[in-house]
C-alpha cells in the first residue's frame, strides 16, 4: 500500500493488526523508524486498549527492521526473507495460525539500504507465502519516497490496497483488459465514467474493449447503466466484453444489457 498522511496509515494498520489477531495469527508490526512505541500503541489501541491481552501473551509484537535482522547490522533481501521464514515456523510452533506483518518501509532510509536491493526483494518474495501461513503489508509513505519508486512497487506486489473504504481505482489486468476496484458507487460514477471513456478511446483501433467488474465490492445501478450507455454508443467496437460475477450480470440484464448488440457479459467464478 501506499498512503499520502497519517490518518491513511493508522487505519490500515488498525485494520490490518485486529483481524490478525481475530484469526489466532501473530502479528508483527514494523512501524515507520521515529515514530514512539506510545503514538502506535496508541493508535492501534483507539479507543479502547484492546490490544493489551495478545500484547501479553505475544501476539503482538512491535518490532523494527533493525531487530528483525539481528545479530547481522546490514540488511539483504535473503538475511530479511530468512528472518521472516523463521518467524513464521516459530509463530506456528507457538500454536497461533499463522503470521502476518506491516512492515511501513519507511526502514529503508533509517538503514541506508538501496532502494534497488529493496525492488529486488519485493518481486522476488513468492517464497515467503507459497503454502506458508504468511501474510505481509508494505507501506510506502508517498512523502519519502518518488513516484517512480511507488509505481515500481505496486508492479511487483500481487495487491495493492486501496487507502480508504468506499474508493474506486481502474487498473490493466490480463489480456489488457479495464479493471475496476472497489466501490463503483454514485460517489465514484464520474470516475468510473472517465476510465470507460479512455478506454474506449484507446481500443478505438482494436475494435474491442474488455471490463472487468469481479474485484469490484459494490456496483451502483447508475453505473451500471452508464456502461451500458457508453456500450451502445460505441459504434466504431465490435465487442465490448464484460466480466462480472451472477449478481452483476443480473443488474446487467435487468437494466437492458440484451438489448446492447455489442455488449457481451461473461459471468466469472473467482476462487474464495
Amino acid at each position: 500500500m501506499s498512503y499520502g498522511n497519517d490518518e491513511v496509515r493508522w487505519e490500515v494498520v488498525t485494520a490490518f493488526v485486529r483481524l490478525g489477531l481475530a484469526r489466532g495469527e501473530k502479528v508483527l508490526v514494523l512501524p515507520c523508524p521515529g515514530v514512539p512505541e506510545e503514538e502506535v500503541l496508541a493508535r492501534i489501541d483507539f479507543p479502547s486498549r484492546s490490544t493489551v491481552p495478545a500484547r501479553e501473551r505475544g501476539q503482538l509484537v512491535l518490532t523494527s527492521m533493525r531487530e528483525l535482522i539481528l545479530p547481522d547490522t546490514e540488511f539483504t533481501a535473503a538475511r530479511q526473507l530468512g528472518r521472516l521464514r523463521a518467524a513464521t515456523d516459530r509463530a506456528t510452533a507457538e500454536g497461533f495460525a499463522g503470521l502476518r506483518a506491516f512492515i511501513d518501509m519507511g526502514w529503508v532510509s533509517a538503514l541506508g539500504a538501496d532502494v534497488g536491493v529493496m525492488e529486488r526483494r519485493e518481486t522476488g518474495a513468492d517464497e515467503l507465502f507459497a503454502g506458508r501461513p504468511y501474510t505481509e503489508i508494505c507501506a510506502y509513505d508517498r512523502r519519502r519516497f518518488d513516484r517512480s519508486v511507488v509505481a515500481a512497487m505496486e508492479r511487483a506486489h500481487p495487491r495493492a490496497v486501496l487507502e480508504r473504504l468506499g474508493s474506486l481505482r481502474s487498473a490493466r489486468g490480463p489480456g489488457a483488459a479495464l479493471c475496476f476496484i472497489g466501490e463503483a458507487d454514485a460517489a465514484n460514477q464520474a470516475a468510473f465514467v472517465r476510465s470507460l471513456e479512455i478506454e474506449l478511446a484507446r481500443t478505438a483501433a482494436a475494435r474491442r474493449l474488455t471490463v472487468d467488474l469481479t474485484r469490484l465490492h459494490f456496483l451502483s445501478v447508475g453505473c451500471a447503466v452508464a456502461l451500458l450507455t457508453l456500450a451502445r454508443g460505441a459504434a466504431g467496437h465490435d465487442l465490448v466484453e464484460v466480466r462480472c460475477d451472477g449478481g452483476q450480470r443480473r443488474m446487467l440484464r435487468r437494466l437492458g444489457a440484451d438489448a446492447v448488440p455489442r455488449l457481451t457479459p461473461t459471468e466469472v467464478v473467482r476462487p474464495c
